[in-house]
């Protein structure tokens, strides 16, 4: 029995016909009305304590792929199961997730946070809510989170503009490890950030990993970032996973020709001047690109 997951799981989101394209399509011009396929027969597997890294162009669907692994959007196809048991409820109507075992950080640390809460009151409403801690004693279990991911005591009464991007960041890593997750699901956690930042809380997620024994799923378009934090890599390409195995394997020796052209297209310091290798022309691909993909 897998710790997560993921067989065979496809997305694909009908398309928003506006009015304004109705009329068009009524007067004969032409109107994209095909479903975009986001996922495609995806298949991928997380053992306990692993940290796996998703990596791709934007685009590629990796994102939509991590929200679906969370239990925040329902597959087309295909099914999620952590410890055996499904993250999501089947059926036609309303789905909702089933887990609180798995927890996401998302990209970008502002617009998670509700600017009109504390960030007290953010980091304390879900565990409250599953009684992971009691009203009398979440003032202190929200500062022994807070101080957990390296911010300072006496700030859960602030609100998150008063923060910087980094320092909210944390916070939202803070919310998520207050459900007290086994499965952190990382979607373009340092982006956003400086790089100096970036490499801050990329030591964090270290720590956690070590001192937690948390599995995370880190996605990312960055393959420094991914290359110093994971075991295993999954290089998706239009909505499939063309390339996976030990990070170390895979960085050393890539054997899919998207790979290697990721690998092509990091910047490289040569003679104190940038070397940028773009990603020119068609990518050869054993697995040709699902009919309907737009990105």
């Amino acid at each position: 029995m897998s710790f997560l997951a993921v067989e065979g799981v496809s997305k694909r989101f009908a398309p928003k016909v506006t009015f304004g394209a109705r009329i068009a399509r009524a007067l004969g011009g032409a109107v994209e009305d095909r479903a975009v396929r986001a996922v495609e027969a995806v298949d991928l597997a997380i053992a306990p304590g692993e940290t796996v890294g998703l990596v791709g162009e934007s685009g590629c669907g990796k994102s939509t792929l991590g929200r679906i692994a969370a239990g925040i959007l329902p597959p087309t196809i295909g099914t999620v199961t952590f410890k055996g048991e499904p993250v999501m409820s089947a059926g036609s109507g309303r789905h909702r997730k089933l887990t609180t075992k798995i927890q996401t950080v998302f990209q970008d640390p502002f617009a998670s946070l509700d600017p009109r809460m504390t960030i007290g009151a953010t980091v304390a409403e879900a565990p409250l809510a599953h009684g992971l801690t009691s009203r009398g004693e979440a003032g202190r279990y929200v500062e022994g989170w807070l101080e957990r991911v390296g911010l300072p005591t006496g700030i859960a009464n602030r609100y998150p503009h008063q923060f910087s991007g980094g320092q909210r960041q944390r916070i939202a890593i803070a919310r998520a490890l207050a459900m007290q997750p086994e499965l952190l699901i990382c979607d373009e956690p340092v982006a956003s950030l400086d790089v100096s930042i970036q490499a801050q809380i990329i030591n964090l997620f270290l720590d956690l990993k070590r001192e937690l024994e948390l599995a995370m799923l880190f996605i990312s378009h960055d393959l420094s970032v991914v290359k110093h934090l994971t075991d295993r890599v999954a290089i998706m390409y239009l909505g499939r996973i063309v390339e996976m195995g030990p990070t170390r394997a895979v960085y050393a020796d890539p054997k899919h020709p998207y790979t290697r052209a990721l690998m092509e297209a990091v910047p490289r310091l040569d003679g104190g001047r940038a070397n940028f290798k773009p990603i020119t022309g068609e990518i050869p691909s054993p697995l040709a690109p699902p009919a309907g993909c737009h990105f």
